[in-house]
């Protein structure tokens, strides 16, 4: 199955427990690349016209890792055309990665899905105008 398109999101920096997993989920699912790994505790990949690095999160004393919530609520990353968070939909099912939502039209004219990623991490991919128009 090909993957739908992503316009992306700019940069974004996550805590994650698990480094490994999260580099998985990100490289083999939704197509980034590494683009510098500077010491065994974080890595920057690139997708598209943005930037996300990972950095390994310690445990709080007393605290497994594993049960610590993610720093944000979510990331949007945006595709060119409504009907990409559909095709987004279906690629992600196809690959055993249930939805939390749909794929819906909002009242401002946005269509969007949300699915969990590595951490519990919501993440949600998005048509929305201004971020297409921000590519042309």
């Amino acid at each position: 199955m090909t993957r739908p398109p992503l316009l992306g999101i700019r940069h974004v920096a996550l805590f994650v427990s698990d480094l490994a997993a999260a580099e998985r989920f990100w490289l083999d699912l939704m197509g980034y690349a590494v683009e510098w790994r500077p010491d065994p505790d974080n890595v920057y990949l690139c997708g598209g016209r943005d930037n996300l690095a990972l950095h390994r999160r310690a445990a709080s004393p007393g605290t497994p890792a594993t049960t610590e919530r993610p720093v944000l609520d979510h990331i949007g990353l945006a595709v060119p055309a409504p009907a990409d968070v559909d095709a987004w939909a279906a690629h992600l099912e196809g690959r055993g990665v249930a939805l939390e939502t749909r794929p819906k039209t909002h009242r401002d004219g946005s269509r969007s899905l949300y699915f969990r990623g590595p951490e519990r991490l919501l993440i949600q991919i998005i048509h929305h105008g201004p971020l297409r128009d921000a590519d042309s």
